[in-house]
């Protein structure tokens, strides 16, 4: 994803709840305090996009950019988080099942999950005419081409992460909701060291970007024998899946070294 250089920062409340460890003892109480976390990211996504949108009015390549990221949200957050919800049982039901590992089932479930996420980035990178601009002056993928983007800039570092989280649950008793917040806080900080720390004012936007691959995957997988997490292991479950990156990220910059194919 690369809705990056032209968003604004709107505080340092990430940091407070990190820091804090607000973030860590709120998910550590009843489901219904993940649930109030999940809906304070997504005022705070509403909020920061109406005033970056507004501020943007007369910058038409970065209100462009705009249109392109509320395209996104529009197709994957709003239709896409809400369907899920709405069928998240009998998925759960289908996908159980199905006679594999549920380790494998999750991965695979939550890459095609990315597949789609950034099938939307992609058309609304090609859709730039519509925005006002030339493709190539506003983007929000690293290319036009959808195999591109997916073989050498995204999900192809994404499966990776979904490993470590496989492993991460076939060890701890992290909620779906939990999984969703955590995977999405990872996914801010991916944005933020990849492309600007102006992204942290756009965490709430870019935890449902990344929660949404991981949630329904997760609210699949069955009953498990395994640990409650402990603090120290919230602060794992946002890290870890750097590590797993590493060595597929150091590969396929050795064999794709361009990271986007718009600039000059």
């Amino acid at each position: 994803m690369y809705l990056c250089e032209r968003t604004l920062v709107t505080g340092n409340l990430l940091k407070t709840y990190i820091t804090g460890g607000i973030l860590f003892r709120v998910m550590r109480t009843p489901k219904s305090a993940t649930a109030v976390l999940i809906k304070v990211f997504g005022v705070w996504a509403f909020i920061v996009y109406s005033v970056v949108y507004i501020l943007t009015l007369n910058d038409p390549v970065s209100h462009a950019v705009m249109g392109m990221a509320g395209g996104l949200a529009v197709l994957w957050i709003v239709i896409g988080g809400a369907t899920m919800f709405k069928v998240r049982d009998r998925v759960k039901s289908f996908v159980r099942g199905i006679s594999w590992g549920w380790k494998k089932k999750f991965v695979l479930f939550a890459t095609v999950l990315a597949l789609t996420e950034e099938a939307i980035a992609t058309t609304m990178t090609n859709l730039a005419p519509l925005f006002g601009v030339e493709i190539g002056e506003a983007y929000i993928t690293a290319s036009t081409n959808y195999l591109d983007v997916v073989l050498f800039h995204s999900a192809i570092v994404f499966i990776p992460m979904f490993v470590a989280w496989a492993f991460l649950l076939s060890r701890y008793d992290f909620s779906p909701t939990e999984v969703f917040i955590l995977f999405g806080l990872t996914g801010v900080l991916a944005e933020a060291g990849s492309f600007g720390l102006q992204n942290l004012g756009s965490a709430g936007f870019w935890v449902f970007v990344y929660g949404l691959m991981v949630y329904l995957p997760a609210y699949s997988i069955p009953e498990r024998d395994v640990k409650k997490p402990r603090l120290r292991h919230y602060f794992l479950a946002i890290f870890l899946p750097f590590i797993f990156v590493i060595p597929v990220a150091f590969v396929v910059h050795l064999v794709h070294p361009t990271q986007i194919h718009f600039e000059s």
